[in-house]
């Protein structure tokens, strides 16, 4: 809309200089042909002319302007004071986040499942630098620094991996997973039990 209003500015402002350039001009030739015979002839010939020139470059700009602006403003909108449909109101109010209830007591997945459903997309490939699933010179300098720095770095994150925990499993899950890949790779990590309740 601005580009808009900043365009009719300049229209007008063009058409207020062709007036002012005009009067001048015809100003100029009234005045030489009252002096001598001029050989040359110029588009303003009368006072009719000079008028209709002048009349035109104020009007035509006003209707290219509405014209720009009943174009930018036309497209297919909601009509003043309709009732907005139930969907239109849940996009504008849909939250940014929502809440997840989950049952606490459910049986944790073991964790070549995790390691599928979360896990796999990367190591299964060794993809971004990540130590592929049985690869044991890749996860010989990880597994020696323990499970619970594994376990760490995969819930926090490390490197171009992202934090895992917090998501779809819980903690204990995510570190089923690590002892998976890591035992898969040639450690011997001893699985987490779930926690007691």
């Amino acid at each position: 809309m601005a580009s808009i209003v900043g365009v009719a500015i300049c229209q007008l402002g063009i058409s207020v200089l062709l007036a002012i350039i005009s009067v001048y001009l015809y100003t100029q030739k009234v005045l030489m042909s009252d002096n001598h015979e001029e050989a040359h002839t110029g588009p303003i010939k009368t006072p009719k002319s000079f008028a209709w020139l002048v009349f035109l470059s104020f009007v035509g700009p006003i209707f290219i302007i509405i014209g720009l602006v009943n174009y930018v403003v036309s497209q297919t909108k909601p009509s003043a004071g309709a009732a907005p449909t139930a969907e239109s109101v849940a996009a504008r109010i849909q939250k940014v986040g929502a809440v997840q209830v989950r049952d606490a007591n459910r049986p944790l997945k073991a964790g070549e499942d995790v390691y599928k459903a979360q896990c796999a997309a990367c190591h299964a490939a060794g993809l971004a630098g990540s130590p592929k699933v049985g690869d044991k010179t890749a996860w010989s300098p990880r597994i020696k620094t323990g499970y619970e720095a594994l376990l760490n770095s995969a819930l926090k994150g490390k490197n171009a991996m992202g934090a895992q925990g917090g998501g779809e499993h819980n903690d204990t899950e995510i570190g089923r997973a690590v002892v998976y890949m890591a035992n898969a790779s040639g450690a011997k990590f001893a699985e987490p039990a779930a926690p007691a309740n």
